[in-house]
């Protein structure tokens, strides 16, 4: 088994254990696969994937799963500057001893943020929608 391999079986034990359901994908191709037939409420993503790097899968889960928050792990994240605001990620963790203290900080931070309010409705609407007459 790889490092790649060994970290996946490991934050998915982690996760499991704080109560969450997780599925495992080998390749960034395959995750974009399997998140384009079902929806998934969080998605954690390494850097460096085969065919399809971490940092494409961001962006092309952006454009099919807009709404779904998105955590980008990596090695490297001092080193390539890689933040919020130039990854598209709602969270970027850096590997080391804490990753596991960050990753589910940050899992249970964005499971528990509120969706983007939709735009208020015209009165007509509101009072329409709930079966009142003016």
């Amino acid at each position: 088994m790889n490092s790649n391999a060994d970290g996946r079986k490991a934050r998915k034990c982690v996760l499991e254990e704080q109560g969450h359901r997780v599925v495992v994908s080998s390749s960034g191709a395959d995750a974009l696969d399997q998140c384009s037939r079902e929806k998934f409420d969080l998605v954690v993503t390494d850097d460096k994937l085969h065919r399809i790097d971490g940092l494409d899968l961001l962006a092309r889960l952006r454009i099919q799963s807009p709404d779904v928050p998105v955590i980008l792990i990596s090695e490297f994240v001092d080193a390539l500057g890689l933040n919020e605001e130039n990854t598209g990620a709602d969270a970027v963790i850096q590997k080391s001893a804490n990753e596991v203290t960050h990753l589910i900080r940050a899992v249970g931070r964005l499971l528990r943020r509120k969706p983007a309010k939709k735009p208020a409705r015209s009165e007509g609407q509101s009072m329409k929608a709930k079966g009142k007459s003016v």
